[in-house]
């Protein structure tokens, strides 16, 4: 039998806490803090046997249509041994993922199994789990299930985290008073608290509860100073801001390169541009360890968002021989260089990239393509897309997309139609078509009276799952209300599916 000892979240804490610019990462991280055990020791997965084994059978089910019990099932049955350590870990990396069913199928045949105690953690664990998968209201009612000798601070804390995830203010405060009751409201407790009145902005109960931690020695951590720090900078609030760093810079615990990233941008807010470069110099001095690459990121993107081009160059160039870039370096610089027009500062760091990368990333390209399209250099553009085919590297369906996009604005729309087919042709699941440029295409099929044209895209489109009735209705207003062309190019730079 394995049983699970309860731990107090100081003996965990060094394990998950993570410095974090955003609210929806803190919320992970504290969720993690109270979902925390001992025996996970931050783990690989992929780093024992045999449980590597059985980690990568349960991987390959997001391929196929058979569940985690059976795989469970035969693995027993071929007589392999199997740890509920392990089990737990394959379950943290599922909710990593966000393969919430699959890790609650584990759940389900542990309590079939009956090999195993459950213990609060791992109703904590379950209760996070079916709210992810199923909503709050399903994740209410599986609480009401565990019983009360088993309702400890971590399975309160997951139920809180229920709530503050879902921005139910009421039911959230109303569960951290009784974690006050039960003498359960740590630092953890507040955090989340905290967060949630951060995303809701209101910021005078936030400052409430920084008082009442402080009057009831209630030591904050990172995240607390984060939280807040975030929270006066996104206002901006500069006075309450610069006394958060104050007191973290007077804590080498509580301070390294990000915060000051944080702090510039409430400089910038606040149109203080001399305060906010002060503050990436220090940032800039203060980068080291294995999170220098995204210090680096985010100069380069905080530098761009100033006009400060040189200082775009000087960044990149300073740590080019020191770090190794990866592909999410070259495609801010290069996205950087776009917005402050540098179309051919941006060809050279492609042209970098495509002599120096490890792996292909096919967002880089659907950047120049992006650039060109802007220019009006479509030749440029299909260029890139030829480079692409000749290569091996398929377009994708954003690529095709970006490329239609461009036609429409030069109203070559017969070209914008076929591209926009190739573009659906060439899409995975989660990808969605540029409102713009697919309501173009089918503005100007309807112009020419070509419903065959018209129903044959749509068919595409429906043949994917992308045309659903909501959808169509939005494609209809849309082509009612009027194109926006001036507008179009630049909704492609917050295009994240690729």
């Amino acid at each position: 039998m394995v049983k699970l000892v309860q731990q107090s979240w100081w003996k965990f804490r060094t394990c998950f806490l993570r410095v974090s610019s955003s609210y929806s990462t803190e919320t992970e991280t504290l969720a993690s803090l109270f979902l925390a055990n001992k025996d996970e020791q931050c783990l690989n997965p992929l780093t024992s046997s045999p449980k590597n084994a059985l980690y990568s059978r349960l991987l390959y089910l997001t391929r196929s249509k058979e569940s985690v019990i059976s795989v469970l099932d035969k693995w027993v049955t071929e007589q392999n041994p199997i740890k509920y350590e392990d089990l737990q870990i394959i379950v943290r990396q599922f909710r990593a993922y966000r393969r919430y069913n699959h890790a609650l199928q584990i759940f389900e045949w542990i309590k079939k199994s009956k090999d195993f105690d459950i213990s609060p953690r791992d109703f904590a664990v379950e209760l996070d789990l079916v709210s992810k998968a199923h909503g709050l209201e399903a994740a209410e009612t599986y609480f009401t299930s565990i019983p009360d000798d088993l309702r400890t601070y971590q399975v309160y804390g997951a139920l809180l985290n229920c709530y503050a995830d879902a921005k139910v203010l009421k039911k959230a405060e109303d569960t951290m008073q009784k974690l006050k009751e039960l003498a359960y409201a740590g630092t953890v407790a507040y955090n989340v608290m905290m967060t949630l009145y951060a995303k809701l902005g209101y910021l005078e109960k936030l400052q409430s509860l920084k008082l009442e931690m402080e009057d009831k020695g209630i030591p904050g951590d990172v995240i607390s100073y984060n939280i807040l720090l975030n929270a006066y900078a996104s206002v901006p609030d500069v006075t309450e801001m610069e006394k958060v760093l104050m007191k973290m810079e007077a804590d080498p615990l509580l301070i390294n390169w990000s915060p000051y990233t944080v702090v510039a941008k409430g400089y910038l807010k606040a149109g203080d541009i001399e305060k906010a470069n002060e503050s990436l110099k220090k940032c800039e001095n203060r980068l080291k360890g294995k999170r220098e690459k995204l210090g680096i990121d985010m100069l380069i993107t905080l530098y761009t968002s100033m006009g400060k081009k040189d200082d775009v160059y000087r960044i990149w160039n300073k740590y080019n021989k020191k770090v190794k870039h990866h592909n999410s370096s070259y495609h801010c610089m290069i996205r950087g260089l776009e917005k402050l027009d540098d179309l051919d500062g941006a060809e050279k760091i492609f042209a970098e990239w495509e002599t120096n990368r490890v792996h292909f990333d096919i967002r880089i390209p659907n950047l120049l393509i992006s650039a060109y399209c802007k220019k009006g250099h479509m030749e440029k553009a299909i260029s890139i897309i030829e480079q692409l085919e000749e290569s091996g590297k398929h377009p994708n369906g954003s690529s095709w997309n970006r490329l239609a996009l461009g036609y429409c604005v030069q109203n070559d729309m017969e070209k914008a139609v076929e591209t926009m087919k190739k573009a659906i042709l060439a899409s995975k699941p989660g990808w969605k078509p540029h409102f713009h440029s697919l309501a173009s295409c089918v503005k100007y099929l309807q112009s020419k009276g070509d419903t065959q044209g018209e129903e044959e895209l749509k068919d595409l489109l429906r043949v994917r799952g992308l045309c659903s009735k909501e959808f169509e209705r939005g494609l209809d207003k849309y082509i009612e209300i009027g194109n926006r062309k001036s507008e179009a190019l630049n909704e492609t730079d917050i295009e994240e599916i690729c």
